[in-house]
């Protein structure tokens, strides 16, 4: 798509006013990734000059939000590439981040007021759903409640907002696209945590069954948690390196109660309330695409 292209320019832009020739250096290092929050703004405000930039600005804060989660992670790569903090250290990784949340904050500073508001108090939101997600692993959470809300903060938030934004900027009903961008933004993170425990390491570039072991009790474990026999025995496994045998007990149960099943299901059912959102606006069959291919992905 050359309006991604368009947004990678306007980045790199925004980054030149820095004068800062290490910060292109770091630009050139970033890994991009399906620029999700871009072809969601694009599909609902057209290509325009506003749309390019508030593109950029969202994709500047999401790029800095993950820089400061892989220093929090300790990660050492990002989709599949070295991070940042890998090929330097966390020091640059989170200055770096700051320099674009910075860089973004100005430039949005400069667009519609209700625009503005509505990204920056978004990533407020973020910041708190990254600081419940740490929270979150001290304890085997056993709350949905709590786990709804984190993933809402921690990744919808900004999503709903780009959605929102992009309304705002094309005139149209921005509650009807906030909520659209909401449920996309939830039902994308329980179908990425869905995944983790159905597909194997390759194609996941990750350990698969790593969530548990790192401390996020995801919805299909909430879900086995509440139905399973024996919580003792899944309680002790919380955090644990797993043996072959042990990630089998999990799967198996996973199964037998349809803890995956269910979870599979809650995914698509919020991905369907995106849909009947924006069902009857104008053009919104791209974005029913956009959702389908969320939710009736391989599990």
């Amino acid at each position: 798509m050359e309006e991604l292209e368009q947004v990678k320019n306007q980045i790199k832009e925004f980054v030149k006013v820095c004068n800062h020739q290490k910060s292109l250096e770091l630009l050139d290092k970033l890994a991009t990734g399906k620029m999700l929050r871009s072809k969601l703004i694009l599909k609902i405000a057209g290509v325009s000059e506003e749309s390019i930039k508030l593109c950029a600005i969202v994709e500047m804060i999401h790029a800095a939000s993950l820089l400061h989660d892989d220093v929090i992670d300790e990660a050492d790569t990002r989709r599949g590439q070295p991070s940042v903090n890998a090929l330097y250290d966390n020091k640059t990784s989170i200055m770096f981040g700051d320099i674009l949340y910075s860089r973004a904050f100005t430039e949005l500073s400069q667009m519609d007021k209700r625009v503005a508001y509505t990204i920056s108090n978004a990533v407020t939101l973020l910041s708190i759903g990254e600081m419940m997600d740490v929270d979150l692993t001290e304890n085997f959470n056993t709350s949905y409640d709590l786990y709804l809300d984190m993933i809402y903060k921690k990744t919808a938030s900004l999503i709903e907002a780009s959605a929102k934004a992009a309304a705002i900027l094309a005139g149209l009903d921005e509650n009807k696209y906030a909520l659209y961008g909401k449920n996309l933004g939830l039902a994308f993170q329980m179908v990425d945590d869905i995944l983790d425990i159905t597909q194997d390491s390759v194609t996941l570039g990750k350990p698969a069954m790593l969530d548990f072991v790192e401390g996020k009790v995801t919805i299909p474990y909430l879900f086995l948690y509440e139905r399973v026999e024996d919580k003792t025995k899944l309680a002790s496994l919380y955090k644990k390196e797993l043996s072959s045998e042990e990630s089998d007990w999990i799967k198996e149960q996973m199964k037998i109660t349809k803890a995956l099943e269910d979870s599979i299901l809650q995914a698509k059912e919020i991905g369907n309330e995106a849909i009947s959102a924006v069902i009857d606006e104008k053009d919104s069959q791209t974005l029913v695409m956009i959702m389908k291919a969320m939710i009736e992905r391989e599990f």
